[in-house]
């Protein structure tokens, strides 16, 4: 494999750029309007333009990806997270112009996208699963008589969801039909299939998931756990590894199940289980995500592992040269999703010119990004813009650590989820270790600092989220 193509923009591009030189393998881009002069267009061997800023014209027609590819010669794709990442369609064309798929099958990726299919796959794994119907409701009342057997509160999810869209949460009985008519219309306006199941809503749930990392020999392994309970929208803000929750009998166990769940659909590469975990330590299987995680850095960072590297060698064919006895944390990681947010007006997108952009570095400081000071934040893609992580020997020291780095990164020309990067690593919840996903909900009150919003202010950040998730919908959000 001399030259891959990168069918993505942005900060993992670039990051899977860095590791594909290393490699000594050259590199493409494809850019649309909005990225002509971006840093993943710079740091490639080469680039193409591949159409306008909308995605659904340039980053989502496969046959632009794929054609870039062929004229250029690169002998592979590698799609990154979000755009097509997880589109099996995409994988199958890829393979039919007798080009490499860096990721898995689209077998692995039409069972594991469906979270009907991935609950069916993996029943004959004895994988613990949060009691709920085991098929699509299309009668409402059979919807609501299901509900009434499991208990409220209870979930209504869109089968083919992702980051929080086709999930509404039903406390009592007689909100259910209007709720279950909710998730679906949300449903089939985020991802085109208006499918829903029901589940058992957990309280205090804590997100846990487990790096699993395969061959196409049979091999696998589990690469440890992420703690990703920190969450805005059901989606994801603040990460760390290990989790303080989870103990090594149960990382045990837990681990065991998400290599069983990768079994469970002939996986092969790096992909994602993710559990869901009571107050009382019960786990129970939530997905799997096909492809390379948002927060895949703190887990290189504990264990020396590149996880795009041994996706590269996996779409090569090699076989994985350690074993599960050989993968052991060392120290203690968090990372930071760094959002063009403004947390002080409900997470509502701040677009402009990044006037200053200036990174923090150091031993165990990592900074992950897609910009460059003077660049313009495009309304059209997710907002993160950069990831902070740090490694430490403990986690206290961790946590030092990061706030030194989130002091030392100097941001101007829009509002950032910094501040709320020291708010979070400030609180008590955070620092026991006993925090759950509805941290951000029970404890980030912005009436508490006295600033305030003005109307004109308010109104101008509304019509651009509304812009902005008109555009950032065309796509999975990568969680």
């Amino acid at each position: 494999m001399k030259k891959i193509l990168i069918a993505n923009r942005g900060e993992i591009a670039v990051r899977i750029m860095r590791t594909a030189k290393r490699m000594g393998i050259k590199t493409v881009a494809v850019y649309s309007d909005a990225d002509r002069n971006a840093l993943h267009v710079k740091s490639a061997d080469e680039a193409i333009h591949i159409g306008p800023a909308a995605s659904s014209e340039s980053y989502l027609v496969q046959e632009k990806i794929i054609n870039a590819a062929k004229s250029t010669g690169a002998e592979a794709i590698h799609p990154g997270y979000g755009f097509l990442s997880e589109n099996a369609g995409f994988a199958i064309k890829v393979r039919e112009n007798g080009l490499i798929f860096i990721g898995p099958s689209d077998h692995s990726i039409t069972i594991m996208g469906s979270k009907l299919a991935s609950k069916d796959a993996v029943k004959d794994y004895g994988i613990p699963l949060v009691p709920g119907t085991e098929h699509a409701i299309t009668d409402i009342q059979e919807g609501k008589q299901r509900a009434i057997e499991i208990g409220f509160p209870v979930l209504v999810k869109a089968s083919a969801g992702g980051g929080g869209k086709g999930m509404k949460l039903v406390h009592k009985e007689e909100d259910f039909e209007e709720q279950f008519g909710l998730a679906k219309s949300e449903a089939l306006s985020a991802f085109g299939d208006d499918d829903v199941f029901i589940e058992k809503y957990i309280g205090s749930p804590r997100h846990i998931e487990f790096q699993v990392l395969f061959d196409q020999h049979g091999n696998g392994i589990h690469v440890l756990e992420r703690e990703c309970s920190i969450q805005r929208r059901h989606q994801k803000v603040i990460e760390e590894t290990p989790s303080p929750k989870v103990n090594d009998a149960l990382r045990e166990a837990m681990g065991k199940d998400a290599v069983k769940v990768a079994k469970s659909c002939n996986y092969e590469g790096a992909g994602t289980v993710e559990f869901i975990m009571d107050a009382d330590g019960k786990y129970y299987f939530l997905e799997m995500n096909t492809r390379l995680q948002v927060e895949h850095p703190i887990t290189e960072m504990i264990t020396g592992l590149d996880l795009v590297e041994w996706q590269i060698r996996v779409a090569r064919g090699e076989k994985l040269t350690m074993s599960q006895d050989d993968i052991k944390a060392n120290g203690h990681a968090i990372e930071l999703r760094i959002y063009a947010e403004d947390p002080m007006n409900n997470f509502l997108p701040s677009i402009g010119t990044l006037s200053r952009f200036q990174v923090p570095e150091g031993d165990g400081v990592r900074v992950d990004t897609g910009f460059e000071e003077g660049d313009e934040i495009p309304i059209y893609y997710d907002p993160m813009i950069a990831k902070l992580a740090v490694h430490d020997t403990n986690r206290l020291l961790a946590i030092k650590k990061m706030h030194r780095a989130m002091n030392d990164f100097h941001i101007d020309g829009i509002k950032s989820t910094i501040e709320f990067g020291h708010f979070v690593l400030d609180h008590s919840e955070f620092e026991s270790g006993e925090y759950d996903t509805h941290f951000v909900g029970d404890y980030w009150n912005t009436d508490e600092t006295g600033q305030k919003t003005s109307d004109a202010q308010e109104v101008a950040a509304l019509v651009a989220a509304h812009h902005w998730n008109s555009h950032v919908n065309e796509i999975k959000l990568p969680a």
